[in-house]
């Protein structure tokens, strides 16, 4: 009799989260060799860690200015890092087995799947070339609108290289640049006005960060807005929503303060359409933060929080997320027993989901923000702003990431793991699941509110 059990297979979830780490940890290791520094140092664990978890989740918190700090060859391991990342581990592991001419199994389909948030296994083969291709293409054009301004700047090389590191980045919801050659950690605030930096910038992080399946609908039905999948429907209004009610409101309540004076009409312009755009899932910079009002970082804060869309490059609890909360809120307002949109009901799973993922975010950044301000003796606001950041995977800051202790630099690099992986494929993939053969407990009302 055979007793030879058969071999477990990992599930989608742990497969998901476990090639992450890994990534994280051949980039840290790269990271620390001497070849990675301008001074043909050894970097510390520390520091390369925290360096390679922001580039492979996609955020762009640094320790390190990536341009005065890192070498040719560290610059390259991090935008390898961030390209995989920004992409999918296993996006990017299917595309090198589909290459070699391997057979791509059931187990790998349902893995790609999930990682990707398609809606059905069927056609992910060809949809991962699509995603391949399609980001390939779209970094290219964008690394040729920055070559416009970044070679007559810095030289054809040179030039080339900014722009090619800044295409990625950019498409990639990253947020890491070179600007640090003009000023540590600067970003882009010599751009203000820069029209080609401005546009495409925003371009690319608008394009990465509505998700590929968004994409494949748009490219199938056009301009066809009846035609498209509600999630198409739900992210698209949703996220012009997030752009331009956030934009009014800053250049009409942030950018009228005193302290922006100094600024031109149309750089105020500019600067409120990047601010609005770059916050939900980049972490590119055209101004001083810190002459930002408390209210204006709280807005930061709630657009940070909300992040890019499912099975795209951005991070954060999602704009389908907040779109669910927000249908069902009114729903509830309305007095209605199913939430709809665009004349479909929500199913109860996705509520369920949503809420869920709403209540870690929030819980994640307050109670990681409160550790923060506890160890460094910091305003609770600043470090909000911080913890946002990372668990929305964004990569902004108010200046205080290099210099917070490493236990502080230990729950931003937590949070930033969870942002990127997503907090139920962590659940999912440690909590196993309980089945109780259908049976329920006794029904029992609770009076909430």
């Amino acid at each position: 009799m055979n007793n030879i059990k058969p071999k477990k297979q990992w599930s989608s979830s742990q497969i998901i989260i476990f090639s992450f780490l890994a990534m994280i940890l051949v980039g840290t290791i790269l990271l620390m060799l001497p070849i990675s520094s301008r001074r043909r140092e050894w970097t510390s664990f520390a520091d390369a860690l925290f360096t390679s978890t922001s580039a492979s989740c996609v955020t762009g918190l640094i320790v390190k200015d990536t341009a005065t700090y890192w070498s040719a060859f560290g610059q390259f391991v991090i935008i390898c890092l961030i390209q995989i990342g920004g992409m999918g581990v296993v996006t990017m592991a299917i595309a090198i087995s589909m290459a070699s001419g391997r057979k791509i199994g059931l187990h790998q389909r349902q893995v790609m799947q999930d990682a990707i948030s398609a809606q059905q296994v069927g056609g992910i083969v060809k949809m991962t070339g699509f995603i391949i291709k399609g980001s390939l293409l779209i970094e290219l054009l964008g690394a040729l609108a920055f070559s416009f301004v970044f070679i007559p700047e810095f030289g054809l090389l040179k030039g080339l290289w900014y722009s090619v590191f800044h295409g990625i980045s950019a498409f990639c919801n990253a947020g890491f640049d070179l600007m640090g050659v003009k000023s540590n950690f600067s970003s882009l605030v010599d751009y203000t006005g820069n029209r080609i930096i401005n546009i495409t910038v925003m371009l690319l992080i608008i394009i990465g960060g509505i998700g590929f399946a968004v994409w494949q609908d748009l490219l199938k039905h056009r301009f066809r807005f009846n035609r498209y999948s509600m999630q198409t429907k739900v992210v698209l209004v949703t996220s012009l929503a997030l752009i331009v009610v956030p934009a009014l409101y800053f250049y009409f309540f942030e950018f009228s303060q005193p302290a922006w004076d100094g600024m031109t009409l149309a750089e105020k312009l500019w600067a409120s359409l990047f601010r609005s755009v770059t916050t939900r899932t980049a972490g590119f910079n055209t101004v001083d933060m810190t002459q930002f009002t408390e209210s204006g970082i709280m807005v930061n804060i709630i657009l940070m929080l909300t992040g890019g869309s499912p099975g795209s490059t951005a991070g954060g609890m999602k704009t389908t997320t907040l779109a669910v909360l927000a249908v069902t809120a009114l729903s509830v307002f309305r007095k209605k027993g199913n939430p709809s949109c665009f004349g479909r009901r929500i199913g109860e799973e996705a509520i369920k989901n949503a809420a869920t993922i709403f209540l870690m975010y929030v819980t994640l950044c307050v109670a990681g923000a409160v550790v923060i301000s506890t160890l460094e003796n910091l305003p609770m606001m600043i470090c909000l702003f911080e913890t946002a950041s990372a668990v929305g995977t964004v990569g902004l800051t108010l200046g205080i990431t290099p210099g917070l202790s490493q236990v502080s630099r230990l729950v931003l690099i937590a949070l930033m793991y969870f942002g990127r992986v997503g907090g139920l494929t962590i659940i999912f993939a440690t909590v196993k699941s309980i089945n109780n053969g259908g049976a329920e407990y006794p029904l029992e009302k609770i009076t909430v509110g």
